[in-house]
């Protein structure tokens, strides 16, 4: 008997259909394993505490790190017992890469961590806090000496004689590296020493009398709440440019700031952890600085001063005040 032409029409259609779908999703289950990586990266952040700067800084981070990478992020919040804690379990995790963010959890990861690598990032002169092994590398937060008095050194082509105050339980290396760098940007630096704040303003009036310059170093000696503001008033009042290294300090009336921002310096360290996790173990060497810097100018200062700039400094000029 034969059957129906109409059935057996609908049956081969059915049957094609089939095929099609089954054809379909076999290519785009090739397509989805092209393009899905074998497996996750699991890095894990280990934070020391909680704060804005920090968050801005990890935002940074997984903007630039690999798009793969899966995050389980602690926070010691202070506590740097709780920080080996937590890294005793990161460490039997199975996490990539670690991220420590600020000093104590940098200490807590080196302490407990050996077998996977640790980037670093937000922690001021890590070299002297030892931050360095063979599976340990970051970026540093400070701007390097010598970098720093180039770029004084574009803004104030005519300034020779830069003094400084400076904490000598804080910052004798650093003032030994000016001194090394000073004289190869055309600078003679004079550095006075401060044991205390109440030595700040003695020591200020000797440089304010016989330098072109005010030149500020991140130290909590010389620098507090209360001689911030007499410090640039006082340089103001002697018609002495004042080189910062906050915008804040630009904003209260130095000429200028030389800076970096939390969020740059997130996208530079992922980038480091990036370079790591594809296998470039030359990037463990050590800790490297932040390439793109944040320059603020006052522009009110320098016209009081009666200072103008050259006009390709505009390029590298990111706020005026």
């Amino acid at each position: 008997m034969d059957r129906p032409a109409g059935r057996l029409n609908d049956s081969r259609v059915a049957v094609v259909a089939f095929c099609i779908s089954v054809a379909f999703f076999a290519l785009l289950f090739v397509a989805v394993l092209a393009f899905t990586p074998a497996y996750a990266l699991d890095i894990a952040i280990l934070q020391s505490s909680d704060i804005a700067a920090y968050r801005e800084a990890i935002a940074g981070f997984k903007a630039a790190a690999p798009n793969a990478a899966v995050y389980s992020e602690y926070d010691l919040q202070g506590d740097l017992e709780l920080g080996k804690k937590l890294a005793r379990k990161i460490r039997a995790s199975d996490a990539s890469l670690v991220l420590a963010v600020g000093l104590k959890a940098a200490l807590a990861a080196k302490l407990e961590i050996v077998d996977v690598p640790i980037v670093y990032m937000m922690i001021l002169d890590p070299l002297k806090h030892q931050l360095s092994a063979p599976n340990m590398t970051g970026t540093m937060l400070e701007v390097p000496v010598d970098r720093q008095l180039r770029i004084i050194r574009l803004f104030l082509p005519d300034t020779h004689r830069l003094g400084t105050l400076y904490d000598p339980k804080k910052n004798a290396l650093k003032i030994k590296e000016a001194n090394q760098s000073a004289a190869a940007n055309a600078f003679k630096l004079q550095e006075l020493p401060v044991d205390s704040e109440r030595d700040v303003p003695q020591q200020l009036r000797t440089l304010l009398s016989v330098n072109q310059a005010l030149w500020l170093l991140p130290d909590s000696t010389v620098l507090t709440n209360e001689s911030v503001r007499f410090i640039l008033d006082s340089a103001f009042e002697r018609s002495v440019p004042v080189i910062g290294f906050s915008p804040e300090l630009t904003r209260l009336g130095a000429l200028l700031s030389i800076s970096v921002q939390y969020g740059q310096v997130g996208r530079e360290t992922g980038l480091l952890a990036k370079a790591i996790l594809d296998g470039d173990r030359s990037a463990l060497a050590k800790p490297v600085p932040i390439d793109r810097l944040k320059i603020t100018v006052n522009l009110k200062t320098a016209k009081f001063l009666g200072l103008s700039f050259a006009k390709e400094l505009n390029g590298i000029i990111d706020e005026t005040y």
